[in-house]
């Protein structure tokens, strides 16, 4: 028996947070974390710019930022406030729109973290969300076809009293996307029972899903503090067809869809 708690005997595996990616030992890791990090990514790449994962901010961050000469994206509450640098933020929405610059530092507690815990493992490492989960699913086939292993890793957010992982329905479905793709290109048998599961919950709500990212707990979330066009921009299924993939520190575009 492979190693139980990784999901060994499976080709394609479903874990959680940066413990669970760790677990997986994947050949290929693809990070799911959808309100806010791996969409911003999907749309920071797809308009050519760099993305740098950082596990922090503060001055850290804006060392790390200075060494690469990229910009530090700032919080998203911080980039409303009256006086605020003019900056690339977390926020889906204004990546979509923003001047598009060379390369950012994408600070974030979730995506962020878990990206930087895989760059110490062997591990392929793409992002996606629910606007590239058919690109991303057809981007892992080559190498399923290959033998090698792939893990889907819901990043769940963090419980703020003793910063324990909290799983979001919104990552769930987002992970279940890609992995339904998987099935629908034939890779069914190669699931987990848990990557098996997300594909089946993403499938059951497929005609209400914009209506579950917004009514879940981290939509309702952003929505209550004013972020609702985020909300909207991370809803949107399959519209991307980039793959961000982790090349020398930062994403770019996997060379498939260039």
């Amino acid at each position: 028996m492979a190693d139980l708690f990784g999901q060994g005997d499976f080709g394609v595996r479903l874990d959680w947070g940066p413990i669970g990616a760790r677990a997986t030992g994947a050949d290929v890791s693809v990070v799911v974390d959808v309100l806010s990090f791996s969409t911003s990514v999907t749309l920071a790449v797809e308009r050519g710019i760099r993305v740098f994962p950082y596990r922090w901010r503060g001055a850290q961050a804006e060392e790390f930022a200075a060494q690469h000469d990229a910009v530090l994206a700032v919080g998203r509450l911080e980039a409303t406030k009256d006086g605020a640098v003019v900056a690339p933020s977390l926020s889906p929405a204004a990546l979509l729109v923003c001047e598009p610059i060379p390369r950012l530092v994408l600070p974030s507690p979730n995506g962020s973290t878990i990206a930087a815990a895989l760059q110490q493992s062997h591990s392929n490492l793409a992002v996606g969300c629910l606007r590239n989960a058919r690109a991303v699913a057809n981007w892992l086939t080559p190498a399923l076809e290959a033998g090698r292993s792939i893990a889907v890793i819901a990043a769940g957010e963090r419980w703020s009293h003793d910063d324990s992982l909290r799983p979001a329905l919104e990552d769930h479905l987002g992970a279940g996307a890609i992995l339904s793709g998987l099935v629908a290109l034939g890779y069914g048998d190669e699931l987990s029972p848990e990557a098996l599961a997300a594909a089946e919950i993403f499938d059951a709500g497929l005609s209400s899903l914009g209506d579950r990212i917004r009514n879940c707990v981290g939509g309702r979330e952003l929505i209550s503090k004013g972020f609702g066009p985020d909300v909207a921009v991370a809803a949107d299924l399959n519209v991307s067809s980039t793959v961000p993939v982790l090349v020398n520190g930062a994403f770019e575009s996997a060379a498939s869809d260039r």
